[in-house]
């Protein structure tokens, strides 16, 4: 039994008027006759009785208003309850690297839990999009903030949400600051502190390094952001980084930026999502709120 030609009858039953409920439900007049015409034909009863220009509800047309307006509301009930239920014990996977959950996410999971405080969140660390492909494509992750190149991913839709500053940063003490220009045939002599394998921007590093033929006197690999810099303040070594992880030692003159004439292909973060996944109303939230959020970072120039 067609749920619309419920609603069909259950307004005709209130105006007793063909042509009023075609314009309150908005359908041509044939279309009214026909939903009647398909529920007295599945019932085998008539609902209506014509007399005249004027109709009337049956016995079996006013049993049926009773029913009809019970199995309406159960269905409205039903479908508020299944819109809703991504709210009631639903689980969010998201996929991001520590720089973007330290230094952006906050922003975006607060404005997030006040629109949907139900859902749970967890996050996975994700340095690269081949990672990310991986964990989305298997259904690990909902989504994922993808720090990386520019990589054809047909499976993934992809939001660009901004391009990423990647600066050389010592400590104000460390030699390398009597230099005007960092070059790459200064990293042979140096310590440098990098993040660990497979994250984006030091392969990009690595592989300039590999092009030359050059090499750090040592590389020194840490999980933390935080740990990095702490031992690059300390006089430990140069570090390359996101300069939105060090935005504030920089202010602060704990950290000094270096010059260089590194050239290394240009970092994006994205927000990604299987081509296939479907889209709960609290995943479309999410988005929206990542990208206006994003938008506010980018200086409100939205990368197209």
């Amino acid at each position: 039994m067609d749920i619309k030609h419920l609603h069909t009858f259950l307004t005709a039953a209130k105006t007793l008027n063909f042509t009023q409920t075609a314009e309150i439900l908005d359908y041509a007049q044939s279309s009214i006759t026909a939903h009647i015409k398909s529920l007295e034909g599945e019932l085998g009863v008539p609902l209506f009785e014509r007399l005249g220009k004027r109709i009337y509800l049956t016995d079996a047309g006013m049993q049926l208003k009773q029913y009809a307006q019970k199995m309406v509301d159960l269905d409205e009930t039903m479908r508020e309850a299944l819109s809703n239920q991504d709210e009631v014990k639903v689980t969010l996977t998201i996929g991001a690297q520590e720089s973007q959950c330290t230094y952006r996410l906050p922003k975006i999971l607060q404005l997030f839990r006040s629109r949907h405080p139900k859902v749970k969140m967890v996050f996975k660390p994700v340095h690269t999009i081949d990672i990310a492909k991986d964990l989305l494509q298997s259904g690990d992750l909902d989504l994922a903030f993808i720090t990386d190149t520019r990589k054809d991913t047909p499976m993934l839709c992809k939001k660009e949400l901004i391009e990423e500053d990647l600066v050389f940063v010592v400590a104000p003490t460390h030699h390398l600051t009597q230099n005007e220009i960092l070059s790459i045939q200064n990293v042979a002599q140096e310590t440098i502190l990098l993040t660990e394998e497979g994250c984006s921007y030091r392969n990009q590093f690595e592989y300039q390094c590999h092009i030359e033929g050059i090499y750090p006197e040592q590389i020194i690999e840490f999980s933390s952001i935080e740990a990095i810099k702490k031992c690059v303040i300390a006089g430990l070594g140069m570090t390359l980084l996101p300069k939105m992880t060090v935005e504030k030692e920089l202010e602060n003159g704990l950290l000094k930026e270096l010059e260089t004439t590194i050239s290394m292909e240009p970092v994006f973060t994205e927000l990604a999502w299987h081509k296939d996944k479907y889209i709960f109303s609290y995943l479309e939230g999410f988005i929206q709120i990542a990208c206006e959020q994003y938008k506010v970072f980018n200086g409100s120039s939205r990368i197209d």
